[in-house]
């Protein structure tokens, strides 16, 4: 059974950054996410861990990625993510 037309995306713009920022995205967040990790956790664990935890993120995130309506929703949250994980890392430690 075919997929309701008024459901679909008509714009190649639309899908292209769904796609982009989904595969693009979703991995620059699972990497921001796993080295704000290695703040709380010693790193060589989180570098352990992070080949399985990554890819299940990353898949995840790309999955999420198609189920926001809006592709510009879905690029404000995942830069939002990407900022507030890489700040944590960048926050000077004493």
């Amino acid at each position: 059974m075919p997929a309701n037309k008024k459901y679909l995306t008509k714009s190649p713009w639309t899908k292209f950054s769904k796609i982009l920022i989904g595969t693009l995205g979703g991995y620059l967040v699972t990497i921001s996410f796993h080295v704000a990790l290695t703040r709380i956790f010693p790193q060589e664990y989180v570098m352990v861990t992070s080949f399985i935890t990554g890819y299940l993120l990353w898949a995840t995130l790309l999955l999420f990625a198609f189920i926001i309506n809006k592709a510009w929703k879905t690029w404000a949250i995942y830069t939002a993510l990407i900022v507030v994980f890489s700040g944590i890392y960048f926050i000077p430690v004493k």
